[in-house]
Protein backbone atom coordinates (compact mmCIF):
# COMPACT_ATOMS: atom_id res chain seq x y z
CA UNK A 1 0.00 0.00 0.00
CA UNK A 2 1.22 3.49 -0.88
CA UNK A 3 0.03 6.57 0.99
CA UNK A 4 0.67 9.98 -0.59
CA UNK A 5 0.73 13.39 1.11
CA UNK A 6 0.07 16.45 -1.05
CA UNK A 7 0.21 20.06 0.10
CA UNK A 8 -2.67 22.33 -0.90
CA UNK A 9 -0.76 25.47 -1.83
CA UNK A 10 -1.82 28.93 -2.90
CA UNK A 11 -4.72 29.36 -0.50
CA UNK A 12 -5.56 33.00 0.25
CA UNK A 13 -5.23 34.45 3.73
CA UNK A 14 -8.22 33.24 5.73
CA UNK A 15 -10.31 35.90 7.45
CA UNK A 16 -13.28 35.82 9.85
CA UNK A 17 -16.47 34.96 8.02
CA UNK A 18 -14.79 33.15 5.13
CA UNK A 19 -16.33 29.89 3.91
CA UNK A 20 -13.29 27.73 4.61
CA UNK A 21 -14.77 24.64 2.95
CA UNK A 22 -15.27 26.60 -0.27
CA UNK A 23 -11.73 28.02 -0.11
CA UNK A 24 -10.28 24.54 0.34
CA UNK A 25 -12.39 23.04 -2.45
CA UNK A 26 -11.38 25.76 -4.92
CA UNK A 27 -7.68 25.46 -3.94
CA UNK A 28 -7.54 21.65 -4.02
CA UNK A 29 -8.50 20.52 -7.53
CA UNK A 30 -8.67 16.89 -8.62
CA UNK A 31 -9.89 15.56 -5.30
CA UNK A 32 -10.59 11.83 -5.38
CA UNK A 33 -13.04 9.55 -3.62
CA UNK A 34 -11.61 8.57 -0.23
CA UNK A 35 -9.18 11.47 0.10
CA UNK A 36 -8.62 12.73 3.64
CA UNK A 37 -8.08 16.47 4.03
CA UNK A 38 -6.12 17.48 7.13
CA UNK A 39 -6.84 21.12 7.94
CA UNK A 40 -4.85 23.16 10.45
CA UNK A 41 -6.91 24.38 13.39
CA UNK A 42 -5.53 27.90 13.01
CA UNK A 43 -7.32 28.58 9.72
CA UNK A 44 -10.54 27.06 11.07
CA UNK A 45 -10.36 29.41 14.06
CA UNK A 46 -9.68 32.37 11.79
CA UNK A 47 -12.65 31.59 9.54
CA UNK A 48 -14.95 31.15 12.56
CA UNK A 49 -13.78 34.37 14.17
CA UNK A 50 -12.27 32.58 17.14
CA UNK A 51 -9.75 35.36 17.72
CA UNK A 52 -9.25 37.60 20.71
CA UNK A 53 -7.48 40.92 21.10
CA UNK A 54 -5.44 40.90 24.31
CA UNK A 55 -5.68 44.68 24.60
CA UNK A 56 -9.39 44.30 25.40
CA UNK A 57 -8.99 41.63 28.11
CA UNK A 58 -9.99 42.52 31.66
CA UNK A 59 -7.57 40.64 33.93
CA UNK A 60 -8.88 39.15 37.18
CA UNK A 61 -6.97 38.89 40.46
CA UNK A 62 -6.70 35.14 39.96
CA UNK A 63 -5.08 35.61 36.55
CA UNK A 64 -2.62 38.15 37.99
CA UNK A 65 -1.61 35.68 40.74
CA UNK A 66 -1.15 32.81 38.30
CA UNK A 67 0.78 34.98 35.85
CA UNK A 68 3.20 36.06 38.57
CA UNK A 69 3.90 32.46 39.58
CA UNK A 70 4.51 31.10 36.07
CA UNK A 71 5.62 33.83 34.91
CA UNK A 72 3.37 34.75 31.99
CA UNK A 73 1.39 37.56 30.38
CA UNK A 74 -1.60 38.14 32.72
CA UNK A 75 -3.84 38.84 29.74
CA UNK A 76 -2.94 35.50 28.17
CA UNK A 77 -3.57 33.73 31.48
CA UNK A 78 -7.01 35.32 31.69
CA UNK A 79 -7.93 34.10 28.21
CA UNK A 80 -6.75 30.60 29.14
CA UNK A 81 -8.99 30.68 32.21
CA UNK A 82 -11.92 31.92 30.11
CA UNK A 83 -11.50 28.94 27.74
CA UNK A 84 -11.09 26.31 30.47
CA UNK A 85 -13.25 24.41 32.92
CA UNK A 86 -10.41 23.56 35.29
CA UNK A 87 -6.66 23.76 35.81
CA UNK A 88 -4.90 20.40 35.75
CA UNK A 89 -1.40 21.71 36.53
CA UNK A 90 0.14 25.15 36.98
CA UNK A 91 3.89 24.67 37.16
CA UNK A 92 5.90 26.45 34.42
CA UNK A 93 2.87 26.30 32.13
CA UNK A 94 -0.88 26.07 32.54
CA UNK A 95 -2.21 22.61 31.71
CA UNK A 96 -5.99 22.84 31.58
CA UNK A 97 -9.13 21.02 30.54
CA UNK A 98 -10.76 23.09 27.84
CA UNK A 99 -14.47 23.64 27.39
CA UNK A 100 -14.26 21.20 24.47
CA UNK A 101 -12.82 18.50 26.77
CA UNK A 102 -9.18 18.56 25.65
CA UNK A 103 -6.33 18.39 28.17
CA UNK A 104 -3.58 20.65 26.82
CA UNK A 105 -1.23 23.54 27.50
CA UNK A 106 -2.74 27.04 27.59
CA UNK A 107 -6.13 25.79 26.36
CA UNK A 108 -4.71 25.46 22.84
CA UNK A 109 -4.44 29.26 22.56
CA UNK A 110 -1.78 30.43 20.10
CA UNK A 111 -0.18 33.74 19.14
CA UNK A 112 1.75 32.67 16.02
CA UNK A 113 0.93 33.47 12.38
CA UNK A 114 -1.79 35.96 13.21
CA UNK A 115 -0.24 39.21 12.07
CA UNK A 116 -0.31 40.95 15.44
CA UNK A 117 1.44 40.58 18.79
CA UNK A 118 -1.76 41.15 20.77
CA UNK A 119 -4.06 38.82 18.83
CA UNK A 120 -4.50 35.17 19.84
CA UNK A 121 -6.47 32.33 18.30
CA UNK A 122 -8.82 30.14 20.33
CA UNK A 123 -9.83 26.57 19.55
CA UNK A 124 -13.05 26.16 17.53
CA UNK A 125 -16.12 25.79 19.73
CA UNK A 126 -16.98 22.40 18.21
CA UNK A 127 -14.20 20.86 16.10
CA UNK A 128 -16.33 17.91 14.96
CA UNK A 129 -19.10 20.21 13.74
CA UNK A 130 -16.53 22.34 11.92
CA UNK A 131 -15.11 19.23 10.24
CA UNK A 132 -18.57 18.02 9.19
CA UNK A 133 -19.50 21.38 7.72
CA UNK A 134 -16.29 21.52 5.71
CA UNK A 135 -16.79 17.94 4.54
CA UNK A 136 -20.29 18.71 3.26
CA UNK A 137 -19.21 21.89 1.46
CA UNK A 138 -16.18 20.27 -0.17
CA UNK A 139 -18.19 17.23 -1.27
CA UNK A 140 -20.85 19.45 -2.84
CA UNK A 141 -18.28 21.56 -4.73
CA UNK A 142 -15.88 18.76 -5.70
CA UNK A 143 -18.55 16.18 -6.51
CA UNK A 144 -16.82 13.46 -4.52
CA UNK A 145 -16.83 12.20 -0.95
CA UNK A 146 -13.83 13.18 1.17
CA UNK A 147 -13.02 13.04 4.86
CA UNK A 148 -11.84 15.98 6.97
CA UNK A 149 -9.59 16.06 10.03
CA UNK A 150 -8.96 19.29 11.91
CA UNK A 151 -5.52 19.07 13.49
CA UNK A 152 -3.45 20.97 16.02
CA UNK A 153 -0.08 20.52 17.70
CA UNK A 154 -0.10 19.13 21.23
CA UNK A 155 2.68 18.34 23.66
CA UNK A 156 3.10 14.85 25.14
CA UNK A 157 3.52 14.08 28.85
CA UNK A 158 6.13 11.34 28.41
CA UNK A 159 8.10 12.54 25.36
CA UNK A 160 9.68 15.77 24.16
CA UNK A 161 8.43 17.65 21.15
CA UNK A 162 5.10 18.64 19.67
CA UNK A 163 3.04 16.42 17.39
CA UNK A 164 -0.10 16.94 15.35
CA UNK A 165 -3.28 15.35 16.70
CA UNK A 166 -6.88 15.25 15.49
CA UNK A 167 -9.31 17.63 17.20
CA UNK A 168 -12.23 17.25 14.80
CA UNK A 169 -13.05 14.27 12.57
CA UNK A 170 -15.62 13.70 9.82
CA UNK A 171 -15.85 10.83 7.35
CA UNK A 172 -13.00 8.73 8.72
CA UNK A 173 -12.65 6.65 11.89
CA UNK A 174 -10.92 8.24 14.85
CA UNK A 175 -9.99 4.86 16.32
CA UNK A 176 -9.52 1.38 14.89
CA UNK A 177 -10.16 -1.31 17.48
CA UNK A 178 -8.21 -4.56 17.06
CA UNK A 179 -9.13 -5.88 20.49
CA UNK A 180 -10.65 -9.34 20.33
CA UNK A 181 -8.82 -10.20 17.12
CA UNK A 182 -5.74 -12.41 16.91
CA UNK A 183 -2.21 -11.36 16.01
CA UNK A 184 -0.17 -13.07 13.26
CA UNK A 185 0.62 -15.95 15.62
CA UNK A 186 -2.93 -16.50 16.82
CA UNK A 187 -2.59 -14.77 20.18
CA UNK A 188 -5.57 -12.57 21.16
CA UNK A 189 -5.07 -8.80 21.08
CA UNK A 190 -6.24 -7.21 24.33
CA UNK A 191 -5.14 -3.56 24.19
CA UNK A 192 -4.58 -2.62 20.54
CA UNK A 193 -6.73 0.45 19.96
CA UNK A 194 -5.10 2.50 17.19
CA UNK A 195 -5.63 6.29 17.10
CA UNK A 196 -5.75 6.36 13.30
CA UNK A 197 -6.97 9.98 13.08
CA UNK A 198 -4.03 11.15 15.20
CA UNK A 199 -1.64 9.15 12.99
CA UNK A 200 -3.06 10.78 9.85
CA UNK A 201 -2.78 14.24 11.45
CA UNK A 202 0.83 13.58 12.50
CA UNK A 203 1.77 12.45 8.99
CA UNK A 204 0.23 15.58 7.47
CA UNK A 205 2.41 17.82 9.64
CA UNK A 206 5.46 16.55 7.74
CA UNK A 207 4.10 18.50 4.77
CA UNK A 208 2.53 21.42 6.66
CA UNK A 209 5.62 22.43 8.59
CA UNK A 210 5.40 25.55 10.74
CA UNK A 211 6.38 28.35 8.35
CA UNK A 212 5.49 26.94 4.91
CA UNK A 213 1.98 28.43 4.90
CA UNK A 214 0.42 25.07 4.03
CA UNK A 215 -2.76 24.82 6.14
CA UNK A 216 -4.29 21.88 4.24
CA UNK A 217 -2.84 18.52 3.22
CA UNK A 218 -4.44 15.81 1.09
CA UNK A 219 -3.79 12.28 2.36
CA UNK A 220 -4.46 9.73 -0.37
CA UNK A 221 -4.30 5.95 -0.42
CA UNK A 222 -5.79 5.09 2.97
CA UNK A 223 -8.37 2.34 3.13
CA UNK A 224 -10.69 2.99 6.04
CA UNK A 225 -13.91 2.11 4.22
CA UNK A 226 -14.59 -0.88 6.47
CA UNK A 227 -14.64 1.28 9.62
CA UNK A 228 -17.37 3.65 10.76
CA UNK A 229 -16.86 7.38 10.71
CA UNK A 230 -15.67 8.70 14.05
CA UNK A 231 -15.35 12.00 15.88
CA UNK A 232 -12.63 13.88 17.65
CA UNK A 233 -14.37 13.25 20.95
CA UNK A 234 -13.78 9.51 20.49
CA UNK A 235 -10.10 10.21 21.19
CA UNK A 236 -10.63 11.83 24.58
CA UNK A 237 -9.94 9.38 27.38
CA UNK A 238 -12.88 9.09 29.75
CA UNK A 239 -12.31 10.46 33.22
CA UNK A 240 -12.71 7.04 34.90
CA UNK A 241 -9.96 5.61 32.69
CA UNK A 242 -7.55 8.52 33.08
CA UNK A 243 -4.84 7.80 35.66
CA UNK A 244 -3.60 11.40 35.65
CA UNK A 245 -6.73 13.39 36.47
Amino acid sequence: MTIALEAVEGMPEVRPGDDLGALVASSAPRLQQGDVLVVAQKVVSKAEGRLRDLTTVAVSRRAHRLAASLPADPRMVQVVLDESVRIVRQERVLIVETRQGFICANAGIDRSNLGGDDVVSLLPLDCDRSARQMQETIAAMAGTEVAVIISDTFGRPWRLGLINVALGVAGVPALIDHRGHNDDFGAPLRATLVAIADEIAAAARLVMGKTRRVPVVIVRGLDTSASRSGSGRDLIRRRELDLFR
